[in-house]
């Protein structure tokens, strides 16, 4: 009969997701990051797991296993001499203090790497592993649904990484992983406050999210919240800051080695501040340099997430909206017929805002009963997402198409009404 015993250490490993394969090379990127010259091998890890008591790891084994994991090695179902615990008490007693225990407790405490003596429970990579999941949920939600259920997930993943920061124990690695989802949290408010009209509380997330990201020194994360600020500061009316902001932003990812994907985010941006400022011929160059980032966006070897939802069809909205500022509208039409063609599926907010662009368009340039069908088609699917920005789209074509003498104009300005008296606003 086989036997259905399973060590703590392994319960761990597989609580975070590692196979035994995996694990040895996220030992050694650990090790490497908090420079400690440790190694494992699959038949060391496979005696740590399988032996009782497993053989105990050597002090720099140690400090990455606790890195790791984020818990005492003692926690890790190993038998630990009393000097290798590791401590979140004084390392001293203050009536016995002596000069060499006290520097072999400092250096102890330097290699296991603790970032505090609190009491409350321990943080490791399995907690992290399930924060991170519901964190990247999000973009699911936002995309799918709007941000108005967005924010209430927000909200409780929030208290839960604030509760842990504040109150729990950890290592240095798991509290910057911590520190790192704030950062990202705030940065998914700040475009809630976009997304929903309220821009002062977006602007208020933007500040809280780039001094979080200044603070743990990650210059992408901090473009992904400038790129969100350019809209919003777009928004109040204060273009200076919105292009200061792109500047800043493109000097943040040329130091980060940023690839092609995030530069090309970067210059859209540039083509928006442009665009609204009314410098067409800067929006057509910022265009030129999105249109080139475009096209080299496969030598990408990494994308961050808030990247990945930029591509082709951004670029041919950007271009359309040119031509809309420029007073042609028949000739950003096919613009944006390419942008709703080209979004996915699985971005029907955004997917559904891009149509009601396409049909304010087309209602400019006269083809009354194809924006009218465009419009239908975004009320078909308004049901299932909750956006104060589209919305306000969906009225503001409401308001132009009561302007026009035309049957189809006026059916479809009497659904939008009947679809607001039914409680989608």
């Amino acid at each position: 009969m086989a036997s259905t015993y399973m060590s703590k250490l392994a319960r761990l490993r597989q609580a975070a997701g590692y196979t035994q394969g995996s694990f040895i090379n996220a030992f050694a990127e650990e090790a490497a990051r908090i420079g400690i010259a440790a190694s494992v091998s699959i038949r060391q890890l496979r005696r740590w797991e399988r032996e009782t008591p497993p053989p105990l790891p050597h002090p720099g084994q140690q400090a990455v296993l606790e890195a790791l994991f984020g818990v005492p090695l003692a926690e890790m179902g190993f038998a630990v001499p009393r000097h290798r615990v590791t401590v979140s008490a004084p390392i001293s007693h203050p009536e016995e203090v002596k000069r060499r225990r006290f520097v072999a407790d400092a250096g102890a405490l330097a290699t296991t790497a603790l970032v505090t003596s609190r009491r409350g429970p321990w943080v490791g990579t399995p907690d992290v592993a399930r924060l991170r999941a519901s964190l990247d949920g999000l973009y699911q939600t936002d995309h799918a649904a709007g941000s108005a259920p967005a924010m209430a997930q927000a909200n409780c993943i929030e208290r839960q990484l604030t509760d842990r920061l504040s109150a729990a124990s950890y290592t240095n690695h798991i509290g910057r992983e911590l520190q790192i989802m704030l950062a990202e949290l705030h940065g998914h408010r700040a475009w809630y406050g976009y997304d929903s009209g309220r821009v002062v509380q977006g602007r208020t997330a933007c500040m809280e999210a780039l001094s979080a990201a200044q603070l743990i020194d990650d210059p992408l994360l901090q473009v992904s919240v400038l790129e969100t600020f350019v809209l919003l500061a777009i928004k109040a009316e204060r273009l200076w800051e919105a292009a200061s902001a792109v500047e800043h932003a493109a000097r943040l990812a040329k130091r980060a080695g940023a690839g092609h994907t995030v530069h090309l985010v970067i210059a859209l941006r540039d083509a928006n501040v442009a665009t609204h400022a009314g410098d067409l011929s800067a929006a057509r160059r910022a265009l030129s340099h999105a249109v080139s980032r475009q096209g080299r966006v496969d030598m990408d070897t990494e994308v961050p997430k808030w990247a990945r939802f930029v591509g082709g069809f951004e670029v041919d909205y950007a271009t359309a909206d040119l031509y809309v500022r420029a007073g042609q509208p028949k000739r950003a039409v096919p613009f944006l017929r390419a942008a709703a063609r080209g979004i996915g599926q699985d971005l029907a907010r955004n997917s559904a805002s891009y149509r009601v662009k396409l049909a304010d368009v087309l209602l400019e340039a006269g083809e009354v009963d194809e924006a009218c069908a465009e419009m239908s088609a975004v009320l078909d699917a308004l049901g299932r997402i909750s956006s104060a920005r589209l919305m306000g789209k969906v009225r503001a074509f409401q308001v132009a198409a009561a302007r026009v003498e035309s049957v189809a104009a006026r059916e479809c300005g009497e659904r939008i009404r009947e679809t607001f008296r039914g409680g989608i606003a």
